[in-house]
């Protein structure tokens, strides 16, 4: 049990809650008074960690990023392209979710510390990303505010002398490196969790909320291909004079190690590899890659689309046009610092959730085919690396031309 995989035993712990909610269905007290609580003490656990894991890895992440101004045009081009395409992509897994609704069919039942409370109208939630006592949005979780107050503080301590921003942003370094301990901890606590969480849920409704997570996988991986089709087909053929085939086909090696290994920094070298192949100079590559792999969560953003709808869907709650624009608002935004963290799928699922007041128990129905998610999103996260890096470096007039006939 100490080698196998943590995504094997979550996988292991949702066949085990499922089979055990099963042979519960006709009384289902047993498992809500002894096993229920361990899944609440997990919930738990991911409430405590969200805040100051967010917080300080986005200070952090901003801070790595630096002056616009100091990065110059290509890092400018670079953070405006992933957040754009992840923009994109969290879109297309809530339209997505709206088409094959894939919680409708079962309604969960969910306590009052979780109920969605009433959002305020688009423009509302607008004006309040910023806000007027970030202390207060710490206090209260206000996810939005967070993401915007780290922002401001990692871009304005990069910009101080070293005597002076280096202290802040160690300090928020080591709070970060604490927190990804904890989270790492925690996760470890997930199977457990999730066995407590999922037995319960499927004794009290029964062998009916299954097949919503066959939707779920078709909705994420159809999201996917549609997201590589449209968005980055369009983007390669706008900006470069690459047949978008071509660019699939030399990044080919990339996109497939990273479905089996699921991590884009572990895919890097081969991504590298692959963009170099087309004609980026090694300028770009080794710019706008490294970054990528820390920011872009085009994957990841679109998976959150789709699982906050089934999330929604499932307990029987209308997400509002408002709810919505915040989920694309917190995922994009959110995909800056929750990269690399142990567990980021579901970490950043579950700042998502909260930023619209979904229940947070959802994360179990989704955690034990969370590994299944992971391979499209990671591979997808590292197509859109490679097409940023193509794109910046065809307007930076650093794409050699000469080089893809060479390689073709």
């Amino acid at each position: 049990m100490k080698k196998m995989k943590l995504t094997t035993k979550i996988l292991l712990a949702l066949l085990a809650g499922i089979i055990v909610g099963l042979l519960s269905t006709s009384n289902p007290y047993i498992v809500n008074t002894f096993i229920k609580p361990f899944g609440t003490l997990f919930l738990n656990l991911i409430k405590m960690i969200i805040v100051p894991l967010v917080f300080s890895s986005l200070i952090v992440g901003a801070a790595s990023v630096g002056d616009v101004k100091t990065l110059g045009r290509i890092g400018g081009k670079t953070i405006v392209y992933y957040l754009i395409t992840t923009a994109f992509a969290v879109t297309i897994g809530l339209v997505l979710g709206k088409l094959i609704t894939p919680g409708y069919g079962i309604v969960l039942s969910f306590n009052s510390e979780t109920a969605v409370q009433e959002t305020p109208a688009l423009i509302d939630t607008l004006l309040n990303i910023i806000p007027k006592n970030p202390l207060k949005g710490l206090i209260e979780g206000t996810m939005l505010q967070i993401i915007v107050f780290a922002l401001f503080l990692g871009v304005s301590a990069s910009t101080l002398p070293d005597d002076k921003g280096k202290p802040f942003i160690s300090f928020f370094e080591s709070l970060a490196e604490i927190m990804y301990k904890i989270t790492a901890g925690v996760m470890k606590f997930a199977p457990i969790g999730v066995f407590g969480l999922i037995a319960p849920v499927v004794a009290t409704n029964g062998p009916d909320v299954l097949l919503p997570l066959f939707k779920v996988i078709a909705a994420v991986y159809i999201g996917c291909i549609l997201h590589a089709g449209i968005v980055y087909s369009a983007a390669v053929k706008l900006f470069t004079k690459i047949n978008p085939m071509k660019f699939f086909k030399s990044i080919m090696p990339a996109a497939v190690t990273a479905f089996s290994t699921t991590s884009s920094s572990g895919t890097l070298p081969v991504t590298i590899k692959s963009v170099k192949e087309l004609g980026v100079s090694d300028k770009i590559a080794s710019f706008v890659l490294p970054l990528g792999a820390t920011i872009n969560m085009d994957g990841t953003a679109l998976y959150q689309g789709v699982c906050a709808l089934f999330v929604a869907q499932a307990f029987g709650i209308d997400l509002t046009i408002a709810q919505m624009g915040t989920i694309i608002l917190t995922a994009t935004l959110g995909s800056i610092g929750t990269a690399g963290v142990p567990g980021a799928g579901l970490i950043m699922l579950s700042m998502v959730l909260t930023s619209v007041g979904l229940p947070l128990e959802g994360l179990a129905l989704v955690a034990g085919i969370d590994r299944i998610l992971d391979m499209a999103r990671t591979s997808i996260n590292v197509v859109g690396d490679a097409s940023c890096a193509t794109v910046v470096a065809a307007t930076e007039n650093e794409l050699d031309i000469e080089v893809q006939k060479e390689a073709s």
